[in-house]
């Protein structure tokens, strides 16, 4: 949906389809940038190196042959709590590898012995259970997802423990699993998994909120969200208000949780399911103070890594505005200060220099804020930016297109007002005219 815009393009250097042609290369292009950056694949949490495996047991164990599983299995359950923790990391270790991966999930019993050790009364093997599945639901193969279904109801009911770091794991272990397999969602969601996501979301710990941040992500990624997922049960719940809180500027604003919910906002703007009831709970006004707040932050430091807050960010504000609700709900309001322009050029200048394939999203706002909107068209006079915008053109096509496109209703809405302020001169003139003859 970031692709909508509430100004048609014309056709000034390329036509239509070529610019849907490059919208879509450039979707494309994000979407593996992100996939790279590891903001929507698996995520695979490791606290120790495979080296680090004592007593030979990696290099035993990857090549297992079942009977090796079996044994590990059968000395997972039996003896000391040592040998038995001893026993788990060793297959959780094996369970890196592929091979070791498809043996596990064809030896009859594996999962419920896994499952049984998930759920007994000592911590450690619980711990360790639990990273098994994690190395298990990292699998590239949807049949080892699917194989981990009997234990979804506990990881759920895991959430709620008072161990922040088994809920971190959790929360990685079911985001892995959701996005792998419709099958898998359809057995979480009855089993209410968006109500302990919501519970997850007050958590005091930045390494919990990361992680929810995460899970939810890819639940809202799925080819069924917009129908049933998020109509349902995501705005049903206070996860969006939550949300809009954890991206409210200030020192209590963390980074990496802000990335993970600003993307999550972005899926559900794109839903289309209802943003006015985003935009009535301040969504607006709240990503145009981020924005204002990311402004600052490129002029202080010279980090990268900005630009993975402010893409999804840009996003969700170019969105918005082209709701037809925008106006209705005080919107327009939320984000009616120049501030939200200039702040929007610095970050174009921050663009420019480190990270140019962001320059089509920050005009896309711009195009969008400007759209019908003579205020921010006063802008770019009143702070000098049209200068700023004419050394984008010769970028490339896109970004040349997208920006002439800006100019041509800054020149349309200045045309229109001249042609306003005529007519109401003409009217004046008229109704002086009448109270003459009429006296």
């Amino acid at each position: 949906m970031w692709s909508r815009r509430q100004g048609r393009l014309r056709p000034v250097v390329c036509g239509v389809e070529e610019l849907r042609r490059r919208g879509r290369e450039r979707e494309a292009v994000l979407r593996k940038a992100r996939r790279e950056q590891q903001l929507v694949s698996k995520r695979l949490l490791r606290d120790d190196a495979p080296e680090e495996a004592g007593e030979g047991c990696v290099s035993a164990i990857l090549g297992e042959t079942e009977l090796q599983v079996q044994q590990l299995l059968r000395q997972a359950q039996r003896g000391t709590e040592e040998k038995r923790e001893r026993a788990l990391v060793s297959l959780r270790r094996g369970l890196q590898h592929p091979e070791t991966q498809q043996t596990f999930i064809r030896l009859e019993g594996s999962m419920r012995t896994l499952v049984g050790l998930l759920t007994s009364n000592q911590a450690l093997l619980q711990l360790e259970a639990a990273r098994c599945l994690h190395e298990l639901s990292h699998s590239e193969q949807s049949t080892v997802a699917e194989a981990c279904l009997p234990a979804t109801s506990y990881l759920l009911t895991y959430l709620s423990s008072h161990s922040s770091d088994f809920i971190e794991l959790c929360l990685y272990t079911l985001g892995n699993l959701i996005v792998e397999s419709e099958a898998v969602r359809r057995q979480l969601l009855p089993q209410g998994i968006v109500p302990a996501l919501a519970a997850c979301i007050q958590s005091p710990h930045v390494a919990v909120l990361e992680a929810l941040g995460f899970a939810l992500s890819q639940l809202l990624q799925a080819k069924e969200a917009p129908e049933t997922i998020i109509p349902s049960s995501i705005l049903a719940s206070t996860l969006p208000q939550h949300m809009l809180q954890l991206l409210q500027p200030g020192p209590k604003l963390n980074p990496g949780v802000a990335v993970e919910f600003a993307w999550c906002l972005h899926y559900i703007i794109c839903s289309q399911v209802s943003n006015s009831l985003l935009i009535a709970h301040g969504a607006l006004s709240t990503l145009g103070l981020l924005l204002l707040d990311l402004a600052e932050a490129v002029q202080r430091s010279e980090d990268a890594g900005l630009e993975l807050l402010a893409c999804p960010v840009l996003r969700c504000v170019s969105n918005l505005l082209t709701e037809a609700e925008v106006e209705t709900v005080g919107g327009q309001m939320q984000l009616r200060d120049e501030r939200v322009v200039a702040a929007l050029f610095i970050l174009l200048q921050f663009f420019f220099q480190k990270q140019p394939s962001l320059l089509p999203e920050g005009l896309w706002l711009l195009n969008n804020l400007t759209a019908n909107s003579p205020s921010f068209c006063t802008s770019l006079l009143s702070l000098d930016l049209i200068e700023p915008l004419l050394q984008l053109l010769p970028l490339s096509n896109v970004v040349s297109v997208m920006a002439v496109q800006v100019f041509l209703q800054q020149s349309g809405l200045q045309a229109l007002e001249r042609h306003q302020e005529e007519a109401q001169l003409q009217d004046r003139v008229y109704a002086l005219q009448q109270a003459a003859l009429q006296g």
